[in-house]
């Protein structure tokens, strides 16, 4: 597996690369890692068609786990993912985030169009994340998490040491595995994330695909308004699904982004 230093602080930055075509890096959600795409059964399709670059993003999986706020600022994560596309020789990318990392996406198309060639926003904003945290996981998930750890984290989603299902159990297992000390820190930063101006979406040239669950609330309304936004970009909905669910089963997700990325 890759390793590269941060270009912004210097902490090891993992990834591992699959499959061959045009390159398109994935990006994971908040206390989760580069694991779940083949987990949940993503890397196959796509590494068919794709060079797919499969990132720990800062604080997640095998990558560095700094513990001050002001490591996980948007810019961070952008600059993360760059030094990951040079390390590759890579001039331009697709992007795919779910959450967290369809918020990275987005930057990065914002911020450095000319490296991103489309975008698919799953369960992504680019509203004020003020509350939003609270939202996703539980009310005064920060504190929890400061406090007890990740069994705190755990238990206020209902995935305690009772949890019997192999799903439940095996996402207890990842999220025992974070450190509650980095989760703190970056959830506290993304609590501090500001709104997208709408005349930056407005600009955006990128071609973007954004997908949301229809009980994914507020999620739904703000992916829906973004696209609505840019020139060049469409919505879908993800009947019945709420956050936690936008990417299982991957089939009807695929079944639009495949198409988008070709």
């Amino acid at each position: 597996m890759p390793v590269i230093p941060s270009p912004v602080d210097g902490i090891d930055l993992r990834y591992d690369v699959s499959g061959d075509g045009p390159a398109l890096v994935l990006l994971h959600g908040s206390v989760l890692s580069r694991a779940i795409w083949r987990g949940l059964g993503y890397l196959g399709p796509l590494a068919a068609e794709h060079t797919v670059i499969r990132l720990d993003q800062r604080g997640h999986g095998l990558s560095g786990t700094p513990h001050d706020p002001s490591a996980y600022t948007q810019q961070a994560f952008v600059a993360d993912l760059l030094a990951v596309l040079d390390a590759e020789g890579i001039g331009q990318a697709a992007l795919m985030g779910y959450s967290l990392g369809a918020r990275v996406a987005l930057t990065a198309a914002l911020e450095h169009p000319g490296r991103v060639t489309r975008l698919v926003s799953l369960g992504g904003s680019a509203s004020a994340q003020r509350g939003a945290v609270d939202a996703v996981f539980f009310p005064e998930v920060i504190d929890a998490v400061r406090e007890g750890g990740m069994e705190a984290f755990c238990t206020g989603q209902g995935l305690g040491p009772e949890v019997e299902s192999r799903r439940a159990r095996a996402t207890r297992t990842a999220f025992l595995a974070a450190d509650p000390l980095a989760v703190a820190a970056l959830l506290t930063a993304t609590d501090a994330t500001g709104a997208v101006p709408e005349e930056a979406l407005a600009e955006c040239t990128v071609p973007a695909l954004w997908m949301a669950g229809t009980e994914d609330h507020p999620r739904v309304e703000e992916s829906r308004r973004a696209a609505a936004l840019m020139p060049d970009a469409e919505f879908v909905p993800l009947p019945g699904r709420d956050h936690g669910g936008t990417l299982f089963p991957p089939e009807p997700v695929l079944e639009h982004a495949l198409p988008f990325l070709r």
